[in-house]
This record gives C-alpha cells, sequence and structure tokens, in this order.
C-alpha cells in the first residue's frame, strides 16, 4: 500500500511503512478480503490514545502552572475527546486514505466521526512505535495547537458529560455516574449505539450514536437539557 501522500500531511517520514499501513487499515477492510484481524488499527488506536492523553497532559500542565487538578482535567477533557480527534483528521483528509471495506464506504464510513478519531489515535500510535515519544509530541503539538488554544480560550465544543456531573454534584450530594448501555443495531460496520446515564440508580437522561463516545455525550446532554432536580 502506497500511503505517501498522507505521510507527507504528518509531517513525520516512517522508517517501517507497515506501521503506517496498519494505522490506515480499518477492520471491514480485514474482513472482506479475509486478512488477519490484527493487521487492523485498533490495537495501534490503544496505543494512541494513551500517548494523546499523555501528551496533552504535559502540555496543560506546563502551560497553567497556577490551574488546580480539577482545572486541568476538565480542560484535558476537551482535547482529548472524538470530536477533537474526529476534527484534526479531517482537516488531514484521513478518510480518504484509510483501507476500508466496500459496505463500510457506502454507509459513509470514511466521513464518520468515529472512524477518523479512531485512525488519528492509530496514527499517533504508529508515530510512537516507529519514531518514540519526542516524534509524538512534535506530531500531537503541531496538528492539535488549535485545539490546545481554543480550550485554553474557553472556545471549544462543550463537553455534556464533564457538565453533567459538576451540575448533579452542584447538589451537595454523593454522586455517583455511570452511563449503561442498552442496545446496539445495525450490522459491524455501521452500528448505532444507545446509552442512558444513571446517577445514583436513577435513569435520567438517554442519547444515541454512531460511537459509545458519541451516545454518551448525547445522554449527558440530554439529562441536561431535562432539568436536573
Amino acid at each position: 500500500m502506497n500511503n505517501s501522500a498522507f505521510e507527507k500531511k504528518t509531517g513525520y517520514t516512517f522508517k517501517h511503512k507497515e506501521l503506517l499501513d496498519k494505522a490506515l487499515t480499518h477492520s471491514s477492510y480485514c474482513r472482506e478480503h479475509a486478512v488477519d484481524m490484527c493487521g487492523n488499527n485498533e490495537r495501534l488506536e490503544f496505543l494512541g490514545d494513551a500517548f494523546f492523553d499523555a501528551v496533552i497532559s504535559v502540555e496543560l500542565y506546563k502551560r497553567l502552572e497556577h490551574v488546580d487538578e480539577g482545572k486541568l482535567t476538565k480542560t484535558r477533557a476537551l482535547i482529548v475527546c472524538e470530536k477533537s480527534l474526529a476534527a484534526a483528521g479531517s482537516r488531514l483528509n484521513i478518510g480518504e486514505h484509510l483501507n476500508m471495506g466496500k459496505g463500510e464506504e457506502h454507509s459513509g464510513g470514511r466521513q464518520r466521526e468515529s472512524i477518523i478519531a479512531d485512525a488519528m489515535e492509530a496514527v499517533i500510535g504508529a508515530i510512537y512505535l516507529d519514531g518514540g515519544y519526542d516524534e509524538v509530541v512534535r506530531f500531537v503539538s503541531r496538528e492539535f495547537a488549535g485545539t490546545i488554544e481554543d480550550a485554553l480560550a474557553g472556545k471549544l465544543f462543550a463537553d455534556y458529560k464533564t457538565q453533567v456531573q459538576e451540575a448533579l454534584q452542584k447538589r451537595g450530594q454523593k454522586t455517583v455516574i455511570s452511563y449503561k448501555l442498552d442496545r446496539e443495531e445495525g450490522p459491524d460496520h455501521d452500528k448505532t449505539f444507545y446509552v442512558h446515564l444513571v446517577c445514583n440508580g436513577k435513569t435520567l437522561g438517554s442519547g444515541s450514536g454512531k460511537s459509545k463516545k458519541e451516545a454518551e455525550q448525547n445522554a449527558a446532554k440530554a439529562t441536561l437539557e431535562g432539568g436536573i432536580e
């Protein structure tokens, strides 16, 4: 697979091209082409998630010297999320470069936010394995510079999960929040997830989405819109 065009967009040259190939291979491609499922990008996604979180954490720790742990955590949550990863991936047109099954592609997979976000995490994981932590720092710092600035300026998209947690905790009682998966509908390449938010054993809001993260955000949003007693 020739991914040189995308490689140029990343600003990083891979020594081991097979790592980038894997980062850009969606599970649907492996299913349709009878390729070992270990050849898809999910393991790299797992690795990239951890290093993305670490790089942003260090950046915020350095830049927000007089901010407490709670504020640091909230700010990080605005950046280390599906929306910011998908936005960065869209700027790189990563969807165009994914190895993807025809069924997934025909259902809009190349533009699906969750797939683009997962692929970005996989690329971060691939860069770490190929070039080490310093190269990951350079890539993340460059591609998410605007996102970081917007988060520090309070201009980023709403994190409904954080908002609903803060609203519930203001009631002054012990608050235990969880998100329960109700069901999944649709084929593997085009699933819809349905979840509900539970606080201290009481269901407060439900939501759906093309990923569990999106469904949870929508359940939190529904809880806020429904009013919290």
